[in-house]
């Protein structure tokens, strides 16, 4: 910081000049505004008029239209003279604490762009006259599009800043020329002397200053490029030869005349063309490393030139609080499109409800930004100068301290240094070199290259816990030699080198070391060529180990994050095992989420299938940690797939061309596992489509249900590039295949009463509202309710059920062979859950016509028990089934977990349960 003496001793303003007393501690601190109420008299009154409210944007234009000026030299004061009046405005304001940071920003930000686009403006009819408009291929008229970037992007400017441009012009082609005839140039000649012009408009020292120094250098191949490109041009130089730390400068880039002055609509163009450069599909964890190589340069610049006390780039400053906020934007700005926007205390709120960040993190990290921006710009107040650094003379040590409310330099600094240390530790929290390698990390790496005689590594694998120490060689010398290994990029086969010695002992730690070891390959081979994922994974050693243990532990885990690896960064979310999901939240993150990519179908369909996958991953971590019965499992995932239908019939209704009313009357009923409550994780959805004409008598009413309810299906059960929601089956409607895909009510209570099977009603037991209108489901409800208590010849039910049952033991029960080799199908078989489920059928469509209690959709377990209570079967009997059900769907469950794909066990080891489900059976059925 300059502490010239003639700047601490300017003049005071004229002794007959008096201010208002709020005025004194900014006279006191600022020599600035003491040399400029001497010299500029005139705005004394000016000031006292208006000092006690924001400036608006319309007190600045007021002011340049009032000057009017002429041309380009006379442009040149009242641009200047308007930047004296905003800073002597804020410096009154924010030392008289009237000013928040915000508004102070703000308003900085307000002159950039009103003196940018003024003088913009200004240049272009200028050279207009002598060169004609600037054309574009179909002859309209083209402006310059200037795009500032950094805090001036961001609407962040401090009170001394720099500008930072970048000049881009819509296409190639020529202006139109003079009315006479000449003056015809290339549209990049005329942008390039527009663009010189400007920044002489704004940047050259005169006798009244500068508006703002103008900084191109971040413009594409900085001081050596052109100084203004077309689209294409910066389109080109991104796919190219856009570099890492472009990305991060391109986070806050605003074009700043997209408004009214950008008369062909450019500006969102070239949002649109920088947007995919910056914000990547795919979660981005490679921009890590690169942020973190800059910040190392920055540090290192900051040590070299003794910058300690730089309150901007020293250490715990606004940079990094800066650094924190933008590397969370570049690894999920591209999936997440609120983290897009640009203000830093904007994107730090945004950070815990995500949970990337704790609340108690952002709070301290946000007071800290606006402790120092406050700071940053008192600094600037004394002489008007670019500075960050603290003063070294006590007279300036004791002014910014009374200017920041202390009551000397050491109390200042003890908050400074309190703020800038908690701000270090989370920089250091998110941005620290993954964890230093182990005590065995040579022998690890060893291992992983294969460079250890054979005995030794043999022995080495053994020493680690791997049982079959021969096969897990071989199976790392097959990864090693294999293509998909060999072919990997240079940058892709370091991280993975990198990685594979922490993965040999992250394997060595599961307590299946050699199958963890095999699946872990097998799932780093997948996704070798996702680089992103990769850089996760050596970034953050924790997700590795998680990784380990989920699939070490199941088969099923381990091939859904094969098919979505991006569900990798679900384990870094400290929440991953809470267990309470607020499901009211996740409709509230979902519909926010599709309400920013609202009209774009493919991204909807992708966002509705990773949000799902999500939190089927977060629930199969925390089902594999021990921590939910196989009940709540299937509770949570039925909850899970209820909102999934309900958002997509509500988006499929809006994209409909034709809709006769504004909500439909219309409601998806689930069946079986979904309508009993009692999903797995890949499950089915067995459903169908209704609606009611009572409430909805127009013509077309059920074409277009036909359309919603085929679009509904076709929503689900797409195959797109984030995978598959759910498989579907519509069988169940009535009819069957050869049925309506929509049917009304009344001919779905019709068909029910009159032509239905009794497997039909059966399966109706387990049927319920998912999603729609709340009166179709009601009216539903009430059918299935008339259905089930209707009074049954108990005698040919129970004829009908069990020739039923027989029809599906013939078709998939065990075969002799499977029997005499002692296995037993635990759905399918004699004995089984199916057995238990026809149990609970029979009773309910048997004696719901005298027991109301039997038609709720309250599970086949519960159910047991108010059939025993009521006296349908004896307690004695019941108790057991329940415990044998709950034993059969938990034993199923960890079947699919590992990839079984029939649930079939030692007979013997269950042989208590098929004896207690065959004895109630005996008693339902006998005779």
């Amino acid at each position: 910081m300059n502490n010239d003496s003639n700047n601490n001793a300017a003049p005071a303003p004229a002794a007959d000049t008096t201010f208002p007393a709020a005025w004194q501690p900014a006279l006191d601190h600022s020599a600035y505004l003491r040399q400029l109420l001497s010299c500029r008299g005139e705005l004394v009154p000016i000031l006292a008029e208006s000092w006690q409210r924001p400036l608006t944007a319309a007190d600045l234009e007021e002011w340049i239209a009032q000057a009017a000026p002429a041309d380009e030299e006379a442009l040149k004061p009242v641009l200047r003279r308007l930047r004296q009046r905003v800073m002597a405005h804020l410096i009154i304001r924010d030392l008289a604490a009237a000013a928040p940071l915000q508004e102070v920003v703000e308003t900085m930000t307000l002159l950039a762009d009103i003196t940018t686009n003024f003088a913009l403006d200004f240049v272009h009819r200028s050279l207009v006259q002598q060169y004609g408009e600037p054309l574009d291929s179909q002859g309209r008229p083209q402006r310059l599009l200037v795009v500032g970037m950094g805090k001036l992007g961001g609407r962040e400017l401090n009170v001394s800043s720099d500008v930072d441009y970048i000049f881009v012009y819509p296409e190639e082609g020529q202006t139109a020329g003079r009315a006479d005839g000449g003056g015809q140039v290339d549209n990049y000649d005329f942008f390039h002397r527009l663009g010189k012009r400007l920044i002489i408009a704004l940047g050259d020292l005169t006798a009244d200053g500068q508006v703002f120094r103008v900084d191109m250098r971040l413009r594409p191949n900085g001081d050596s490029g052109p100084l203004v490109c077309s689209l294409d041009a910066l389109e080109n130089y991104f796919i190219t030869q856009g570099r890492e730390w472009e990305r991060y400068a391109w986070i806050k880039a605003r074009v700043m005349n997209a408004g009214a002055n950008d008369v062909n609509n450019w500006g969102p163009v070239l949002s649109q063309t920088g947007r995919p450069f910056v914000f990547r599909k795919y979660l981005d964890f490679g921009a890590i490393n690169a942020m973190r190589d800059l910040h190392a340069q920055i540090r290192r610049e900051v040590a070299r030139k003794d910058m300690a006390n730089h309150v901007k780039l020293g250490p715990g400053g606004i940079r990094e609080i800066e650094f924190i906020a933008q590397v969370f934007q570049l690894i999920r700005g591209g999936r997440d499109t609120a983290l897009q926007i640009r203000p830093t205390l904007q994107v730090l709120a945004l950070l815990p409800e995500r949970g990337l960040m704790a609340q108690e993190a952002v709070d301290e990290l946000s007071t800290a930004y606006d402790f120092l921006r406050r700071l940053e710009h008192r600094l600037q107040y004394v002489a008007d100068q670019q500075t960050h650094s603290l003063p070294e003379d006590a007279e300036g040590q004791a002014r910014i301290a009374r200017s920041m409310g202390f009551p000397d330099y050491p109390a200042l600094l003890a908050v400074l240094d309190g703020h800038r240390q908690r701000v270090s530790l989370h920089f250091e929290a998110v941005f620290a070199e993954p964890e230093a390698p182990s005590s065995q990390s040579e022998t690890l790496t060893a291992l992983w290259q294969g460079a250890l005689e054979c005995d030794g590594a043999q022995e080495k694998f053994a020493g680690l816990g791997f049982a079959d120490v021969q096969d897990s060689l071989e199976r790392l010398q097959a990864f090693r030699d294999g293509a998909r290994y060999q072919q990997l990029p240079a940058s892709n086969r370091e991280r993975m080198d990198a990685l594979g010695p922490r993965l040999i002992e992250a394997a060595a730690a599961t307590p299946t070391p050699d199958l963890t070891l095999s699946r872990c390959l097998a799932f780093l081979e997948a996704i070798g060529r996702r680089g992103a994922y990769l850089a996760l994974l050596q970034q953050y050693p924790q997700a590795l180990k998680k990784v380990a243990e989920l699939i070490g532990g199941s088969s099923w885990a381990a091939e859904y994050l094969t098919r979505h690896p991006i569900l990798l960064d679900e384990l870094l979310d400290p929440r991953l095992l809470e267990v309470a999901t607020d499901w009211q939240r996740f409709r509230r993150e979902l519909r926010r989420a599709l309400d920013e990519c609202a009209g774009d179908t493919e991204r909807e369909m992708d966002l509705l299938r990773e949000m799902h996958h999500a939190q089927v991953f977060r629930l199969l971590a925390q089902d594999l940690a021990g921590l939910h019965s196989i009940e709540k499992i299937s509770d949570h995932l039925t909850e899970l797939a209820d909102i999934m239908v309900a958002e997509t019939v509500r988006l499929c209704w809006g994209k409909l061309k034709t809709r006769h009313r504004e909500e439909p009357v219309f409601a998806v009923i689930g069946y079986g596992k979904l309508g009993g409550k009692e999903l797995g994780y890949a499950s089915d959805l067995d459903i169908i489509f209704l609606f009611d004409e009572k409430k909805d008598t127009a013509q077309e009413a059920e074409e277009v249900y036909a359309r919603l309810a085929q679009r509904v299906n076709t929503w689900l059960s797409s195959q797109t590039p984030a995978g598959l929601l759910f498989e579907t089956d519509l069988r169940l409607r009535p009819n069957g295949d050869s049925g309506l895909m929509v049917s009304s009510l009344a001919s779905f209570r019709e068909y029910q009463l009159h032509s239905a099977w009794v497997w039909e009603h059966q399966a109706l037991t387990r049927a319920r509202f998912v999603a729609g209108d709340t009166d179709v489901g009601r009216g539903f409800d009430a059918i299935r309710e008339e259905i089930l208590r209707q009074p049954r010849d108990r005698a040919k039910l129970k004829e009908e059920v069990l020739a039923m049952r027989q029809k599906m033991i013939d078709a998939n029960a065990s075969d002799a062979e499977t029997v005499a080799r002692g296995e037993f199908d635990i759905k399918q078989d004699p004995g089984g859950i199916i057995d238990v489920e026809f149990i609970i059928q029979y009773l309910v469509l048997g004696h719901a016509h005298e027991h109301l209690e039997l038609t709720g959709n309250l599970g086949n377990i519960a159910l047991l028990g108010i059939a025993a209570r009521l006296g349908l079967i004896p307690a004695a009997l019941a108790e057991p089934v329940q415990n044998a059900y709950r034993d059969y769907r938990r034993l199923q469950h960890a079947k699919r977990l590992n990839g079984s794909p029939k649930s079939r066990v030692a007979r013997d080891s269950v042989a208590e349960r098929i004896a207690a489900v065959r004895a109630l059976w005996e008693e339902v059925f006998k005779g």
